[in-house]
């Protein structure tokens, strides 16, 4: 390699008792796409932090075209051509795109038009179309990312740090992405790539870094390697191979849960689900796609019973459970592993013990003559922590204590003890490492294999693909159609999370095929 744009020396970085980075060493060349790889707590993000200065190496040395450099801050990165657009996006949302856009970088009188018209133009060179004088809190999170690009060529960047830049994106907006990042490449930046998607790194990567326990333990050429070596050098053995067996309806198994023609309406609002119609059998994991925001959450809390509907009704093998709560509803057999683990799914600062009986305190399972009983709480988590491999020294410890993936390692369990009949897992791999969503997903298998009926919420196709014995797609609310996943495709599925219909793409079809 020619003299690096970015060369890390020896970095290490410490927090209080946690290493989070150990002698990490890396070379970035002009025009090159690397993409960085590791499980949660591997260190990925925090080394380009570091690199943009939000954090500072405890030991180490940075050099930018061979000079060596301190960068205390974001402002010295970008005055050295480095940007990194972060996984939670940092724009004003009552602001308009190019108020986001020039924030911070223009002074004195600022002359809109002529400012609106240089993004517009931007804009149009990478064949964004990004509306440069709309409000940013109006635009999808699609275009929103688009816009945190657009700030970062706005500044002159050569280098580009983009930390899981796909993990809110539709197929069609991936492509685009993918498209900019080859783009913005060849004319001679540079670009790290954060993802624990494979198909990504695999498509997009001139070299894949891959680190584990806060150190670098393998570098590759994409073309030398295939995503099971990557795996392997990620998680340290190969992943365990997933199998589905057969269908529910194969089976000729009884419906689980039934919804009809529900709708939720808020009191002067827009309805947020509208006259949704389906049925989930025992056995069966029911799939459902969608840009995150077209309903699923509430189809979610509306199943669990948090959510009342404004019309239809909802059955549970036959029964009807619509005037429920959700205390009803738990003590029915639902589990519900909600998206957010953080905000929903536990209290950070209670102990393991504690997040694990934390929805069922009032349940006969821990009640002992009105009294809970600690020890049998205990002993239950730490067989949780044993089966489901959780990396934790016992069950006293602070749930905020373990990484991401351990947490969700305990929610799973939690929620799929409870759900004896259904479990609702609404994205629940969003955020993990390859290891962790293997782990999940053997989990979702394995009810499904125990005759519980599962309803999969995941804007990631593969996983739906891979899980779901049927798939639904939602759009604004509405089910845009139920499918067999083999007559799906990734096209076919991205048309659809974005409202045509199949009625629509088949008129396109046909007007093609008649030109």
């Amino acid at each position: 390699m020619e003299q690096p744009v970015v060369e890390l020396r020896g970095i290490s970085k410490r927090f209080a008792k946690v290493l989070a980075n150990d002698n990490v060493s890396m070379k970035i060349g002009k025009g090159e796409v690397v993409a960085l790889l590791g499980e949660n707590g591997a260190g990925k993000s925090t080394i380009m932090k570091i690199l943009y200065g939000l954090y500072h190496e405890t030991s180490g040395e940075i050099y930018v075209d061979g000079v060596r450099r301190r960068i205390n801050s974001p402002k010295d990165a970008m005055d050295l051509g480095i940007s990194m657009i972060q996984q939670h996006f940092s724009l004003v949302e009552a602001h308009t795109v190019t108020e986001n856009i020039i924030l911070g970088t223009v002074k004195g009188k600022i002359d809109f038009k002529k400012e609106e018209e240089a993004v517009q133009k931007l804009s149009d060179e990478y064949d964004f179309g990004v509306p440069a004088g709309a409000r940013v809190g109006d635009l999808p999170v699609g275009i929103q990312q688009k816009v945190e690009i657009l700030k970062a060529l706005h500044r002159q960047t050569r280098i580009l740090i983009m930390d899981e830049p796909t993990a809110v994106l539709m197929p069609q907006e991936i492509g685009t992405l993918m498209s900019f990042v080859r783009k913005f490449a060849e004319a001679g930046n540079s670009v790290i790539f954060i993802t624990h998607k494979m198909k990504e790194v695999m498509e997009v990567a001139d070299r894949i870094i891959i680190m584990r326990n806060g150190r670098i333990t393998g570098e590759v050429r994409k073309d030398e390697t295939d995503t099971k070596e990557l795996a392997r050098l990620m998680i340290g053995h190969d992943l365990e191979i997933l199998s589905k067996e057969g269908t529910a309806e194969d089976a000729g198994r009884k419906k689980r849960l039934e919804v009809r023609h529900v709708t939720v309406q808020p009191k002067d609002a827009p309805a947020v689900l509208t006259d949704i119609n389906f049925e989930i059998y025992e056995g069966e994991v029911f799939g459902i796609a969608g840009v995150s925001g077209n309903g699923q959450q509430e189809l979610c809390e509306m199943i669990y019973g948090d959510l009342r509907p404004t019309s239809g009704e909802i059955l549970l093998d036959g029964e009807d459970i619509t005037p429920l709560g959700v205390a009803g509803r738990i003590e029915k057999g639902i589990g519900y592993c909600a998206s957010d683990r953080y905000r929903y799914g536990m209290v950070a600062n209670m102990s393991l013990a504690e997040n694990m009986m934390l929805k069922a305190s009032y349940l006969k399972k821990w009640d002992r003559h009105g009294v809970i009983s600690w020890r049998e709480v205990d002993r239950y988590t730490q067989k949780i922590i044993e089966d489901y491999q959780v990396k934790a020294p016992d069950a006293s410890v602070p749930a905020g204590s373990l990484s991401g993936g351990n947490q969700q390692k305990v929610v799973v369990a939690r929620e799929a003890d409870m759900g004896s009949r259904l479990v609702i897992f609404d994205q629940p791999t969003r955020g993990l490492d390859l290891g962790a969503i293997n782990n999940v997903q053997k989990v979702i298998l394995r009810e499904r294999s125990e005759g519980k009926s599962v309803l999969l919420i995941s804007t990631e196709l593969s996983e739906l693909f891979e899980l779901a014995d049927r798939i639904a797609v939602m759009y604004q609310g509405r089910f845009m159609g139920i499918f067999d996943p083999q007559d799906l495709t990734t096209e076919k599925i991205g048309l659809l999370m974005a409202g045509v219909s199949m009625e629509e793409m088949t008129l396109r079809k046909e007007e093609r095929t008649d030109e």
